[in-house]
């Protein structure tokens, strides 16, 4: 396995990558939470990539993977912050963002702050405003207390047998990057994936993005029974159609 190469943000932040060189626009894999860089998704996108002479860039946000930070202190802002910065520094001219989960919330705050570096956003169960309408929103009254009090709340996790621990500052935080509040305006074709059988984002947040989103070109495809993962190879290999049908 190659080993990644780091960049170090205008924040301060170290953060790994992987970059592919090859032929413009490239694509950019925005994991989600909790995810790094080594993903199926992100993998099978690379080898894609490379195998069309495509440039290629994946990274792990701060906290996240090899990259420097303590999971627990990051934020939507931080993670958005870190997106900008190595496509800034990683890439040239309009790039293709593919946003998995949380990574889709990213990719939404990257074309609203970037346009003209986005030629294209494909969201993978795309998670915006997951922090308030996903955790924030479904927390007891006790939860809501052990937040304030003590500044994190343990969730259950179906990935894992550690439970998430869910912090005050990425409760707060979030809300100042909530993208379903305000006009959302995306002027690039914009292609959303989503699984029937997503339990953690479900199909009602898909059809909310794709009402409130304004693109000249915005698309919405259900696949039915798959679920959150969407790493099947037939999702995948719905991924990659639809990155072709982009024009890569």
């Amino acid at each position: 396995m190659r080993e990644p190469q780091f960049l170090d943000t205008p924040q301060g932040r170290r953060i790994a990558y992987h970059r592919t060189e090859g032929a413009e626009p490239g694509v950019v894999f925005l994991g989600g939470f909790r995810s790094d860089m080594t993903g199926t998704k992100a993998v099978y996108l690379e080898d894609w990539a490379r195998a069309r002479g495509r440039a290629f860039l994946r990274l792990d946000y701060s906290g996240h993977g090899q990259s420097s930070g303590d999971f627990l202190e990051g934020s939507i802002g931080d993670w958005t912050e870190d997106a900008i910065a190595a496509i800034d520094a990683l890439t040239g001219g309009p790039q293709v963002l593919v946003g998995s989960s949380m990574g889709g919330w990213i990719a939404l705050r990257v074309g609203r702050a970037l346009p003209e570096r986005v030629a294209g956003l494909v969201g993978i169960a795309a998670a915006p405003d997951f922090t308030e309408d996903g955790m924030w929103a479904e927390f007891t009254e006790d939860q809501r207390r052990e937040l304030s009090e003590t500044g994190q709340v343990a969730l259950p996790s179906d990935y894992s047998d550690e439970p998430y621990i869910i912090t005050r500052r990425l409760i707060e935080d979030g809300r100042e990057h909530l993208v379903l509040r305000q006009p959302l305006k995306l002027p690039f074709p914009v292609r959303l994936l989503q699984g029937s059988a997503d339990t953690d984002v479900p199909v009602a947040v898909a059809l909310r993005l794709f009402a409130h989103a304004e693109s000249p070109d915005l698309r919405l495809t259900l696949v039915k029974d798959a679920d959150h993962r969407f790493s099947d190879e037939p999702c995948l290999a719905l991924i990659t159609r639809t990155l072709e049908d982009l024009g890569l």
